[in-house]
């Protein structure tokens, strides 16, 4: 599945950022992403323009300000974006300033107030204070006759006293660097600059629209020009706005961190507008897959995750193409070898989990090193659990292709049409659900059919109920925001290439039972070839070449499987699966900014 984003847009002084992407590196969750690579300064400039507006736009919505602040009133700037940039760097610097000095005035508070020089004077005089904060349990009353000891508060979790003169007890802290009394006034002061700038961001925020103009006016210019600049814009070379996107489970963690930096951030959920990297969140065997996915690209935001599904008839395919178990105990055998190499260690389950799926698919289909089991009195009483050699008169493997693939099919067909309903509704997407309704309940009826489930009175009637809803939505509701004989028309040349697609896209998974059976055959002509070498056995060195044919042969013939298996079914699940399921690769990779290792 894809994991959920959250977006953070950043602005702060230009020369800062690289303080910023260090500290996002140390995150190593973040990924600061460019919409499009710049080629030249002129595009640079204007994608930067644009990148610059929208940040200060989105910053300017997301900040909520006390009930009842009236606006600054001022003359219009002719510069609004420089103005807008400078007042929110200001009112940045003001609301973390502000959030300082509440934490020193909780601090200090705690004390009271106390007159910083006279501590200074008593330290002078040789009779320094020390400031103590100890657990309860840890404090002993027996000090205060001991030494000059005062408790200035107590709390649940800690009391807290000061000692003049000589001090060896425990708990001792720095001495406060000034009063509970004078750090109120600063905050007082603080306070008053930070109520005028939220009049200012206030009467920002009414020019909002002003803003959107003059993206909208950069917007043309750059489609004109050339859509393609960096995400990391500057104004005057004092504004910088970056915007970076980060898994949504990791956004307690990432929100603690930035709150520590002195960084002015936005976040908010992702849209597919946003165009987000894409990280899956998979178990453990689906992930091993995600790579095959990666091959072709990943989906946008707001699609699906195609590895579930690459996961299972992948595998499947790639064993049916391979279809002997004794070349699935070979892969395994590969797969634990590369666990002990480098370079090559992450590949090893994948290869470990195709051998597996070969054994158990070569068992079902009765062949070990081209040899058929089914043969052997060790399987007499299991025999029921073969594939069959014959089919309805036709050979098994090829039947067994043809009903994986119309299963394979099918289930595009329905992954396309709850995908096109999630993202366009229900009324929409009626033509897809038509087809989807026709093809897949066609199949689904037939195949009761076949089996006795259905009998033909009953097959009749629900064949006609499915044909007339079918075809309600395939041709007069094809496209509610068209006209209805227009529908009509092109519900006749989509059914022209369905129909013709289709019978394509079924006939395509013939080529599993094809490379099976050739390699297959390829083996056991080695096999021959090896007897022929060997005679009766009775000539005991002929069992060398015996064995060097038999096993240059089977090496030769695993490696050209394992290509076909590898190729062809990657094929059917790119083409005939992503075509018939809708997806489109339009997103990127998640790749947050993080320290390299090695």
């Amino acid at each position: 599945m894809i994991n959920p984003m959250t977006k953070y847009s950043f602005v702060l002084l230009s020369g800062e950022q690289e303080s910023l992407l260090e500290n996002l590196q140390e995150i190593g969750l973040v990924d600061i992403t460019r919409s499009v690579k710049p080629v030249d300064d002129t595009s640079h400039q204007l994608s930067a323009d644009i990148d610059l507006v929208d940040g200060f736009i989105h910053a300017l919505n997301k900040i909520e300000l006390p009930e009842g602040t009236e606006p600054e009133h001022y003359e219009k700037e002719k510069d609004l974006v420089r103005l807008a940039g400078g007042t929110l760097m200001m009112f940045s610097e003001a609301v973390e300033e502000v959030r300082k000095l509440e934490k020193e005035a909780s601090d200090l508070k705690i004390w009271g107030n106390f007159d910083i020089d006279l501590v200074n004077k008593l330290a002078q005089a040789g009779v320094p204070l020390h400031f103590h904060k100890l657990a309860p349990k840890s404090f002993q009353k027996e000090w205060a006759g001991e030494t000059a000891l005062d408790v200035i508060n107590r709390e649940k979790d800690a009391v807290y006293f000061v000692v003049a003169g000589e001090d060896n007890l425990p708990g001792e802290i720095p001495v406060p660097e000034g009063s509970f009394q004078d750090i109120e006034k600063q905050l007082e002061e603080k306070r008053i600059h930070l109520h005028m700038l939220e009049r200012e961001v206030a009467a920002l925020k009414q020019r909002i629209p002003e803003l959107e103009n003059i993206r909208s006016t950069e917007f043309a210019k750059l489609d004109r020009y050339l859509a393609g600049v960096t995400a990391v814009p500057a104004a005057e070379n004092t504004i910088v706005t970056l915007v970076g996107y980060a898994p949504k489970d990791n956004e307690t963690a990432i929100v603690e961190k930035l709150d520590r930096m002195d960084v002015l951030y936005l976040k908010d959920s992702a849209s597919a507008q946003d165009n987000p990297p894409i990280q899956f969140k998979n178990n453990k065997f689906v992930r091993q897959f995600e790579v095959l996915t990666d091959m072709y690209g990943r989906p946008a935001y707001n699609g699906f995750d195609p590895t579930p599904f690459i996961s299972i008839f992948f595998l499947l395919f790639f064993a049916l193409c391979m279809g002997d178990a004794g070349y699935g105990l070979v892969l395994i055998l590969i797969g634990l070898a590369l666990k002990k190499v480098n370079s090559f260690k992450d590949m090893a389950p994948l290869v470990m989990i195709l051998g597996a799926g070969t054994v158990v698919v070569g068992f079902f289909l009765h062949t070990f090193f081209s040899i058929d089991i089914a043969q052997w009195k060790i399987f007499e009483p299991i025999k029921g659990i073969f594939l069959p050699d014959q089919i309805a008169g036709y050979a098994g493997g090829m039947v067994l292709a043809i009903v994986v693939g119309i299963v394979h099919l099918c289930l595009a067909m329905l992954v396309k049409a709850i995908q096109e309903v999630k993202v366009k509704g229900f009324a929409h997407s009626l033509g897809t659900l038509g087809w989807t309704l026709l093809i897949v309940g066609g199949v689904v009826v037939g195949a009761l059919s076949l089996v006795g489930v259905l009998n033909a009175t009953a097959t009749k009637w629900i064949v006609i109920a499915i044909g007339v809803v079918s075809a309600i939505g395939i041709f007069p509701l094809n496209n509610l925001e068209r006209n209805k004989f227009a529908n009509v028309g092109l519900g006749l040349w989509d059914t022209y290439n369905t129909a013709t697609g289709l019978l394509g896209d079924v006939l395509s998974y013939l080529r599993l039972y094809a490379l099976g059976l050739a390699g297959s055959m390829l083996g056991m002509a080695f096999n021959d070839m090896g007897k022929m070498v060997l005679g009766d056995g009775s000539i005991a060195l002929l069992w060398i070449p015996f064995i060097l044919l038999v096993l240059v042969g089977h090496t030769l013939n695993i490696a050209m499987c394992a290509l076909g298996a590898f190729v062809h079914p990657l094929r059917l699940n790119f083409l005939e699966f992503f075509k018939n399921s809708g997806y489109e690769a339009a997103g990127r990779n998640y790749n947050p900014l993080k320290k390299q290792t090695k």
